[in-house]
């Protein structure tokens, strides 16, 4: 997960987005503290007042009584206790608790002193006034202090900064919800071309898409474009360089075939120099029919579809004609060969490679089949494909090498003479033709395998 770029683009958002929404929570709440105390010391400086408006003379002595205002102001839904407490300077009590915190004043009587005290077990916050009151020349100073719990201060908090925070906690995570809405779309051409490159063949060198990528993913793909390029020459070059060197062998090889078969020709020859001689031509011959599949191979892996496109071909015809020619190869080797061909089966394909693709699979199946066996080619035809069909009752496939069937020059036994490039050409014959090639078992109690060719570009 640390590589996947949906995460750290994520990252990059989420990391500015938390040290900005710590910032600005941190400032909203010292604001919402700063306008709760203001508030709170406000109201109890209105009630100090009120009350110490109330003290007065009587008969030489100071006396005060309590308006019920004072205390009203400070009614709210979360219950708080208030505590107020009115003295002389003298040390007489005028109304209030006795017990009451009070802060020493200084002479300056107009300066309130607000501070944090603990009443009762219960942390207050308070405030303290000094009132000089004057009669008959004397001058006493009156301490009005009060205080409050802290509840109805402390719910004005949270009502002031909590919603902020958590509209600032939804904004983010808006934020990332789309951010992760936005990447999913903004991703897609990337995962079209993953797609593209994922469902092609190996030998399909052809240039990825750009048109809808971003202008920052188009360098890369555009590489990409060039090293495929780069890697269809090469394999064009390897393609003709085989093409050639067969071609190059064949004709060496079709000689030396006709000096050894004139050369065995003599009756005066020696046993031992007859049997030398035709253990050459085996693997002469054997040399010449690899030479030939090579050639086959190269000009099936270079086909071109467009190209294989403007021929009109009956595989069914094909069919018939290569069990014609096989017959005899049949027959040697006691292999009851049969057809089961509709009357035609019309494609769009290159007859010669079409035949070779046939030829190759009925002989591989005419090979590997026991002597006794059955071949049966079959072709038949739907309003949407063409299918070809070679089925034999030999021994079958390993487990283990059935994955490996359609590789050049694998052979699923040593015990019988091949090239082990048959499957190997149809394979490629037949994704030339934009078609399918499988193999499969034939369910028990029968034996052998079912090759089947399958191709879309049918003509009824």
């Amino acid at each position: 997960m640390t590589n996947s770029l949906r995460v750290r683009l994520l990252w990059w958002l989420l990391v500015p987005l938390a040290i900005y929404v710590f910032v600005t929570g941190k400032a909203a709440y010292d604001n919402a503290r700063h306008t709760a105390d203001l508030v709170q010391e406000n109201t109890l400086l209105a009630s100090a007042r009120m009350i110490a408006g109330e003290v007065e003379w009587s008969d030489g002595r100071l006396l005060v009584d309590i308006p019920p205002a004072a205390l009203e102001v400070f009614a709210s839904p979360q219950g708080d206790q208030v505590f107020y407490n009115v003295s002389v300077d003298d040390g007489r009590l005028l109304a209030g608790v006795p017990d009451f915190p009070t802060r020493e004043m200084s002479a300056r009587h107009d300066a309130p002193v607000y501070y944090d005290a603990d009443l009762h077990g219960k942390p207050i916050r308070a405030v303290g006034i000094v009132r000089q009151m004057y009669d008959t020349g004397a001058i006493r100073r009156v301490l009005v202090s009060v205080g409050k719990t802290q509840a109805s201060r402390d719910a004005m908090l949270r009502e002031l900064w909590r919603p902020q925070l958590v509209r600032q906690i939804e904004m983010v995570l808006l934020a990332v919800a789309l951010t992760c809405i936005g990447l999913t779309f903004e991703l897609r051409p990337l995962l079209k071309v993953k797609e593209e490159v994922m469902d092609r063949d190996p030998m399909q060198l052809e240039p990825l898409r750009v048109e809808r990528l971003h202008t920052e993913l188009r360098p890369i793909v555009e590489a990409i474009n060039q090293c495929i390029a780069r890697l269809g020459l090469q394999v064009a070059a390897q393609r003709r360089f085989i093409a050639d060197a067969a071609h190059q062998l064949r004709t060496p090889l079709t000689l030396l075939e006709t000096q050894l078969q004139f050369a065995r020709q003599h009756r005066e020859m020696e046993p031992t120099l007859s049997e030398a001689l035709a253990a050459m031509q085996r693997s002469n011959r054997s040399m010449v029919g690899l030479t030939n599949k090579l050639l086959l191979l190269a000009q099936a892996e270079a086909a071109d579809y467009t190209q294989l496109a403007r021929q009109k071909v009956d595989l069914a015809s094909i069919a018939q004609a290569v069990i014609e020619d096989l017959a005899m190869f049949a027959q040697k080797r006691d292999i009851d060969l049969g057809a089961e061909l509709v009357e035609s089966a019309w494609i769009i394909g290159h007859e010669g490679l079409l035949s070779a693709l046939v030829f190759n699979v009925v002989e591989n199946a005419i090979r590997y089949t026991q002597p006794g066996g059955h071949v049966t080619v079959g072709v038949a035809r739907d309003a949407q494909r063409v299918t070809l069909t070679v089925t034999d009752d030999g021994p079958g496939i390993p487990a283990e090498a059935r994955s490996r069937v359609f590789e050049p020059f694998y052979r699923a036994s040593s015990d019988t003479e091949g090239t082990g490039l048959g499957l190997a050409i149809a394979k490629e014959i037949v994704q030339a033709h934009r078609g399918e090639i499988a193999l499969k078992h034939r369910e028990p109690p029968k034996r052998g395998v079912i090759v089947t060719a399958t191709f879309f570009d049918g003509l009824m």
